[in-house]
């Protein structure tokens, strides 16, 4: 690629950031544009736009798998029984109702991929929101970050982790070891912060009205299935790798929106075209489009030159790598999506760890495993840079992009400003925890 090819992708990438960034254009329009402006040039071509797809595929499987799901639950009445519960267990408290938004979150997401988490759960956070009278967008900010951040917990948790974690061979149990607990420094790091984040839920007193009859659940026989299915992915995303045959997340969540879909028709409660035309298909589209202008910047080489100047800067010093891992990567999963910064940052680590010859060249291919001891902190440090650096924009995670969308659909759009004020600090304590907790991995694992 020339010079004048590497100049235009970006600034074509820039323009795109800061478009969505200043809310001048829809951001899955400026995406797609921008894909469609590398194509006009010749810059990406057809091998291109596969390998982008192909990266993006396990995300969007999720994503779509999730989508799905959640919208035949929506169907069940569930949702609306989950919400009486909920709003009961507030008591009015704008602090509990915040409080027990973190305890509901926080263990879905370390099984449920964070989007899904997102999806599922939005419409009980915006009912009980609006029967106690407050703004839903800064709780659906907070769900985001939540869940963000619980992915951590598990392998399956976040894309993002899954795609590092599955990279180097690390397994569930590998990774609970390794992993969690920062996950839950992280977490917790977000309590004290929220009487400062939203003050206003935070100080809310209502008093609810009393408790009428208890809400049933209209078709208990339908909804039992449907929520089958979602003890099914669930299992299914812990333990479907140690199968007889392997079944990885994404297929896990195609396959649960499948059966999920097959129920609904069954019973004919709801239209399959229904369902599919609820999808969140702009999110899917942004995603895809964010993949391929990340593929475009790993065609210009400029992964591979940034690999060699970590060993040029830093030589064998995985420690100090590590740590720039945690700001490097974090800062960049705010810009972009934060599942295509860490697929093109595994390129880039596994190159500077071959040129510091702590792995062998054979290293670079997808089957190699046997990582030493001393390199886990690294690729630990990328988990937490893109899956926290995610939590500071609008766009920096899925979840992020999918509760943008939900609230739009509500009508109250979130800006790439007002997400900004909530995310920029809890990434910026958030990522600290992290450095600190990747300095003690590294210390134990010499």
């Amino acid at each position: 690629m020339s010079e004048l090819q590497i100049s235009i992708v970006l600034i074509v990438f820039a323009v795109v950031i800061l478009a969505i960034a200043f809310n001048v254009i829809d951001m899955a329009v400026a995406a797609l544009t921008g894909v469609c402006i590398l194509i006009a040039l010749g810059i990406l071509d057809d091998q291109d736009i596969e390998s982008g797809f192909r990266s993006a595929a396990g995300t969007l499987s999720l994503l779509f798998g999730g989508m799905v799901v959640a919208r035949i639950l929506a169907t069940t009445g569930i949702f609306e029984w989950l919400g009486d519960v909920y709003l009961h267990a507030t008591g009015g408290s704008g602090r509990r109702f915040l409080l027990l938004l973190i305890a509901i979150v926080a263990p879905l997401c370390a099984f449920l991929p964070n989007a899904t988490t997102v999806i599922l759960l939005a419409p009980i956070i915006i009912r009980v929101a609006l029967a106690l009278e407050a703004d839903f967008v800064g709780p659906m900010i907070l769900t985001a970050i939540v869940s963000n951040s619980a992915g951590l917990l598990t392998l399956v948790g976040d894309p993002a982790t899954f795609l590092v974690g599955s990279s180097i061979g690390m397994s569930f149990g590998t990774y609970l070891q390794r992993v969690s607990l920062g996950a839950v420094l992280a977490m917790t790091i977000i309590v004290p912060m929220l009487p400062w984040l939203m003050p206003q839920v935070w100080q809310l007193r209502r008093t609810l009205p009393p408790p009428t009859r208890e809400r049933r659940i209209a078709r208990p026989v339908y909804a039992s299935l449907a929520l089958t299915v979602l003890v099914l992915m669930v299992m299914l995303f812990i333990f479907g790798e140690d199968l007889p045959t392997r079944i990885v997340p994404p297929a896990v969540a195609v396959i649960a929106s499948s059966l999920a879909l097959l129920i609904a028709y069954a019973v004919r409660i709801e239209p399959t075209e229904n369902v599919l035309r609820d999808v969140d298909w702009k999110t899917l589209i942004f995603l895809a489009s964010i993949f391929c202008l990340v593929q475009a910047i790993i065609k210009t080489g400029l992964l591979q030159l940034l690999a060699l100047s970590l060993y040029q800067i830093f030589g064998g010093g995985l420690t100090l790598v590590a740590l720039a891992m945690i700001a490097g990567i974090g800062v960049l999963s705010s810009l972009l999506a934060n599942v295509p910064v860490a697929a093109a940052s595994i390129v880039m680590v596994k190159g500077y760890l071959v040129a510091a010859e702590v792995v062998p060249e054979t290293a670079l291919s997808s089957h190699f495993t046997h990582w030493p001891a001393v390199s886990i902190p690294v690729f630990v440090a990328m988990m937490f840079g893109a899956t926290l650096g995610g939590n500071a924009t609008l766009i920096g995670a899925s979840a992020n992009i999918v509760t943008a969308g939900i609230c739009a659909r509500q009508g109250i759009p979130v800006t790439f400003m007002r997400f900004l004020r909530i995310g920029l600090p809890v990434t910026l304590c958030q990522l600290t925890a992290a450095a600190l907790y990747v300095l003690v991995l590294t210390y134990i694992m010499r």
